[in-house]
């Protein structure tokens, strides 16, 4: 299971927000490219990306530090946040990108995803962002009446390359993860899934781990930024963890 390290970016810094909320930020770095070069030396093989301007927005607001990770590091990377067209799609992944992560599209602009799936089968990532169990649009600023679970069982045909499940209470909170909605995202999902929000422990990532092989990898910020969960160690730790499955 991969550990993977977010880089949230919110007005070309990075920074960490407390369940979304873009007005308790916590700024971490002015020097993206630094934070970038500091999880590759670590040992990662893919970031986390996310534009919280873009998010909000519904456009790309950190495009030219987005590049500038893309040219500074050789990891893959991920990029999540204000990408609701077919031309921001080919732009990222023209750029170098290797996933894109559709969230809000998903939901209100099925027509797009089909597109963006078909034009980039399993390089597009459903970002199922949840609070109460409900999805959550907009950077989190709305939430809709969809069950996330309802959701993911609709685009199960879709050529998808995995499901990234946040639960939004959870996120930046460092409270550990909903163990029991994962499990459920895992038992219904036709892709692998990624776990995000909350986790803080080694102990978190081997919980997560033991859902089972269809589990891609974790999502981890807050924890690394606030030197609660150090990055080395805990690839070491799920390196030896003995992988298991619940029923």
């Amino acid at each position: 299971m991969l550990v993977i390290p977010a880089i949230d970016l919110k007005d070309g810094r990075c920074v960490r927000l407390c369940q979304g909320d873009m007005a308790a930020e916590t700024v971490y770095s002015d020097d993206v490219p630094a934070v970038a070069r500091q999880w590759q030396q670590g040992g990662a093989t893919l970031i986390h990306v996310v534009d919280l301007n873009g998010a909000v927005e519904g456009e790309p607001r950190n495009l030219p530090q987005i590049e500038t990770i893309i040219r500074t590091v050789s990891l893959k990377i991920q990029v999540g946040g204000g990408i609701r067209s077919i031309e921001t799609v080919r732009r990222y992944l023209g750029a170098g990108v290797t996933r894109v992560v559709l969230g809000t599209a998903a939901l209100t602009d099925r027509s797009f995803l089909e597109k963006a799936c078909q034009e980039f089968p399993r390089r597009i990532l459903l970002g199922l962002d949840a609070r109460d169990g409900k999805v959550a649009v907009k950077g989190w600023t709305s939430v809709s009446e969809t069950k996330a679970t309802d959701l993911l069982k609709e685009l199960a045909g879709y050529a998808l390359g995995a499901v990234i499940y946040t639960d939004i209470a959870r996120d930046g909170m460092l409270g550990g993860p909903n163990l029991v909605a994962l499990r459920e995202v895992v038992e219904l999902s036709s892709f692998p899934v990624i776990a995000s929000g909350g986790i803080s422990r080694v102990e978190d990532l081997r919980a997560v781990q033991a859902l089972g092989p269809r589990v891609e990898g974790a999502i981890v910020g807050k924890a690394l930024y606030d030197g609660k969960l150090d990055f080395r160690a805990a690839l070491a730790a799920l390196r030896t963890s003995p992988l298991t499955s619940h029923p």
